[in-house]
């Protein structure tokens, strides 16, 4: 036993060391794993369609083995095998490594049975040896498997509010995110707390609405350290259908999805019997990109097939900053005049976040993006050097709420370009100026899509809704900064504001009463 128990330990201190395997995933190229997933496939079974099986990894698993880091968010269609292979992952990790505590924690206690269950095979398909020496449980029910030679554990639980007190995690996977119930936030906000410096997180998901708390994770991404990884339904190869004799000509939509992702006329045919039977929530079951998944619900206020046009149109940045707070796509140039709309928020890491939009003044064309958390007197510092930066663009801030705190910060550090209604400094949004600034650059998003460019900006322009009383705003679990700010941007436009070094400018000019 302490042989085998030497061997493990061995075995645990080199999974990560990459190996190259060439399979039937999709392409003819070889991809690089880790010996981690020899061990996986060559020690562990699973149960399949067809009964039980060797562990093979599929497209989508042997795509995330090669692109994981320790931290993971996962957008995927339904079963194309990921929460199993993390399992996989996780078990091969708590076996060999000793003092590990492997923890999944899935939406309800009906799935954590299932996670457990797939754990539980895993280990009664190892040899006898191994599981009766060194891989002796002391405890094995109630979702929790002990390994004391190993002074390791691993446990599938169901998300609450009190998930994570008092443990101390190497490995988390939070499974099904965007369908954890009331709580969700403050339990996964203990259990990251719960994971160890250098620890291993997945935020596993498929789609659930525009909102929530998996979307605000998925959106934020960028700024909170995950690697993002998207898996559409054709990453599953299960996921096809024969076609009959009926089987009309493809349409355009489908000759292009089959240039695109290289998918055969089988598949085609199973997605038109899935769009048939599901309709509306296909685009959600059985995800194909990585924006329309997310349904938005109430009425959209932005066309959403130009939001759509502008989202595959849109460019990466050319330069970013701030851990991708600061985005620009069209850097200043001499000569040119800018106009910069600011929405404040409080600065809290919960809430609302605080936004400016550089936009060229002629033009309206999107220059710059920043967003983030910024308590009014470090966004005021923002706001003046990325207006330096843009030929001192005019800083039109909205001076509700906290925006008067931003003001009083830029007149301290006495930047010469400030808007200003009725001799007074900032931009009032109010019941008569909101309505016509949401209209104004919702048209202008349906005539010149092409002038938008930030994705965080088109994503909360599909989550942009009219509410039954009337009023516009951001739907639950969303966020509309990006968008407030664009609107004042170009409100600001509009009225033909932005020359010298401080502008009067009365609402009635902008065709308000």
């Amino acid at each position: 036993m302490t042989t085998d128990l030497g061997l493990l330990e061995w075995l645990g201190g080199m999974l990560d060391i990459p190996v190259k395997w060439d399979g039937e995933l999709g392409t003819a190229e070889a991809r690089e794993l880790t010996v981690r997933d020899e061990l996986i496939q060559g020690l562990l079974k699973i149960r399949t369609k067809a009964g039980r099986a060797q562990f093979t990894l599929n497209r989508a698993q042997a795509d995330y083995a090669r692109r994981c880091t320790k931290r993971n968010i996962v957008l995927k269609a339904r079963q194309v095998g990921i929460t199993t292979y993390i399992a996989a992952r996780f078990f091969m990790q708590t076996i060999t490594r000793r003092g590990t505590l492997s923890v999944q924690v899935a939406h309800d206690r009906e799935s954590a049975e299932e996670i457990f269950g797939i754990v539980k095979r895993f280990w009664e398909r190892l040899p006898v040896s191994i599981r009766t020496g060194a891989l002796r449980t002391s405890y094995c029910n109630a979702r929790q498997m002990v390994f004391p030679g190993l002074d390791s554990e691993y446990c599938v639980t169901a998300a609450d509010e009190n998930a994570g007190r008092g443990w101390t995690v190497q490995n988390l996977h939070c499974s099904e995110v965007a369908r954890w119930g009331r709580g969700g936030e403050e339990a996964l906000a203990s259990l990251r707390a719960a994971v160890v410096p250098g620890g291993e997180i997945v935020l596993e998901s498929s789609p659930n609405g525009a909102g929530g708390l998996f979307y605000e994770e998925w959106q934020r991404a960028a700024e909170t350290g995950y690697t993002r990884h998207f898996f559409p339904w054709w990453f599953e190869a299960s996921y096809k259908k024969k076609r009959g004799t009926t089987f009309s000509a493809f349409t355009t939509e489908e000759r292009d999805m089959m240039l695109q992702h290289g998918l055969s006329g089988d598949q085609i045919a199973w997605r038109r019997m899935q769009w048939k039977s599901l309709r509306a929530l296909a685009a959600q079951e059985f995800s194909e990109d990585a924006v329309s998944c997310f349904r938005s619900s109430g009425e959209c206020v932005f066309d959403q097939g130009a939001v759509e046009w502008a989202m595959k149109a849109a460019s990466e940045p050319v330069e970013t900053r701030d851990n991708h707070r600061l985005m620009i796509w069209l850097p200043p140039q001499a000569g040119r005049e800018y106009v910069m709309g600011v929405d404040p928020a409080g600065g809290g890491t919960d809430g609302d976040y605080s936004c400016a939009q550089m936009i060229d003044r002629r033009l309206g064309t999107q220059c710059a993006e920043l967003l983030g958390h910024y308590p009014p007197r470090e966004l005021a510092q923002k706001v003046v050097d990325l207006g330096k930066e843009y030929n001192f663009a005019l800083a039109a801030v909205e001076k509700n709420n906290h925006g008067h705190a931003v003001l009083a910060y830029l007149r301290m550090k006495e930047y010469p370009n400030v808007f200003a209604q009725k001799g007074q400094d900032g931009w009032l949004t109010s019941a008569v100026s909101r309505p016509a600034m949401i209209e104004n650059l919702a048209s202008a998003l349906v005539e010149e899509a092409g002038l938008f460019r930030s994705p965080r900006l088109l994503s909360e322009c599909r989550t942009f809704v009219r509410f039954g009383d009337g009023k516009t705003g951001a739907a639950p679990g969303t966020h509309d900064d990006c968008v407030i700010a664009l609107a004042i941007a170009w409100a600001v436009r509009m009225a033909e504001a932005g020359r010298g070094s401080r502008v009067e400018l009365g609402w009635e000019s902008f065709g308000g009463n």
